[in-house]
């Protein structure tokens, strides 16, 4: 059985909101900067791939 769209997203949300506090918490101003950029990166990703997902479950 196929995970939820919205589960699955934020599900990466809450990885990267950790990972981002930590850098926010050191003042890491690059690494903050590295994870936005991450993170929406990989959630276009993750929307391509559910997106394929979703059609081919139509089929």
């Amino acid at each position: 059985m196929s995970r939820n769209r919205t589960s699955i997203l934020d599900n990466l949300e809450e990885m990267y909101r950790e990972a981002f506090d930590r850098a926010k918490e050191s003042g890491d101003d690059s690494q903050l900067a590295s994870l936005d950029f991450a993170y929406r990166r990989e959630q276009l990703y993750f929307e391509i791939l559910l997106d394929i997902r979703d059609g081919m479950e139509r089929r």
